[in-house]
């Protein structure tokens, strides 16, 4: 099984927006020596529990900070941006760092609609013509547009030997037939989907059409997952966890990842146990943490799986890919 991390950056309670991109750092440092085939890290805005709105920066300071695992966006969210900008950062990237980029493209808004606005006059407009700006990106860093095409005679310099390796990452049928039908390998993000996850990958296998490098469909399923020694210790970390989207669900977030101390004592003030609601959260010991993995790979036939960890500790977010890594890949 091939293993890759998605990097949301989080800022727990505590800590700082410069800590919180350190500890991204050295999470790949970790990943690469661990043997996690890739590290991606999130695009988001105006959301102060999240570190990194610009994944380009983030990938200039970790690609010089390791030596060999791939590195990328996950994911660039292209209606804020024009296609030609991003083909010209992320040759960039892949001239710095040859044979390691991978360019995700996502287009969720990634924060506030204040924020979306900011950004972009025209997001809704940017996510209605998605699949003519997907087709423009990839053909700036395929070089193949047509002779009679208006871009035929530009270039996105610098041109790397080796272009960037690239996905569409999404969580619906829209999505998986836009990668499809570009050629574009497909990320499906399981932890935030109720959708039939299996049936939406089976569509993508099914539609799609082979395009310079990528001969064959390529599926990443990211999930979310915390490991600890034993399972009392993982479900204790995973409090954290819970609380942080249940209050990002209804809008009260701005407060960072809270400790487990602060999770406790909420849920044990309004009564509630979080473990009783139905999660796509993966808690457990490495034995069962693998197992799952194991299972959840067969069950969409993907090729990779790529977890997101989010706890209070950075050092237990840390460890708990070590405990994976250590049981599934060594």
């Amino acid at each position: 099984m091939k293993l890759s991390i998605l990097d949301q950056a989080p800022i727990s309670s505590g800590f700082t927006p410069k800590e919180a991109l350190e500890a991204s750092a050295g999470l790949a440092q970790a990943g690469e020596r661990l043997g996690y085939t890739r590290y991606w890290i999130a695009e988001h805005h105006d959301l102060s529990d999240l570190a990194c709105s610009a994944p380009e920066i983030m990938l200039s300071y970790i690609g010089a900070k390791t030596e060999k695992i791939r590195i990328g966006a996950g994911a660039i969210l292209l209606p804020h941006y024009k296609p030609y900008k991003i083909a010209e950062l992320f040759n960039m990237l892949a001239t710095l760092f040859p044979d390691r980029i991978d360019l995700g493209i996502g287009r969720a808004p990634g924060g506030s609609a204040e924020a979306a606005m900011a950004l972009s006059d025209q997001f809704l407009e940017g996510v209605r013509k998605m699949p003519e700006t997907v087709k423009d990106l990839l053909q700036f860093l395929n070089k193949d547009f047509p002779e009679d095409h208006m871009f035929s005679r530009i270039s996105a310099s610098p041109v790397p030997k080796i272009s960037p390796e690239s996905w569409i990452l999404g969580t619906s049928g829209k999505s998986a037939l836009m990668a499809a039908e570009n050629g574009a390998a497909y990320a499906f993000g399981q932890f935030m989907s109720e959708k039939d996850g299996e049936e939406i990958i089976r569509q993508y296998r099914k539609n799609f059409k082979a395009r310079g490098s990528l001969q064959q469909p390529n599926v990443v399923l990211t999930v979310s997952a915390i490991c600890a020694e034993t399972a009392e210790e993982a479900k204790e970390l995973a409090l954290s966890s819970m609380l942080w989207k249940m209050k990002t669900d209804k809008g009260e977030g701005n407060c960072g990842i809270p400790s487990i101390k602060e999770a406790k004592s909420y849920f044990h003030y309004v009564n509630q146990d979080p473990f009783n609601k139905n999660s796509n959260l993966i808690i457990g010991n490495p034995k069962d943490v693998a197992q799952e993995l194991r299972e959840m790979q067969h069950r969409y036939q993907a090729d990779e799986i790529m977890i997101v960890t989010i706890v209070h500790r950075y050092e237990d977010r840390l460890r708990s890919y070590e405990l994976i890594a250590e049981e599934v890949l060594s």
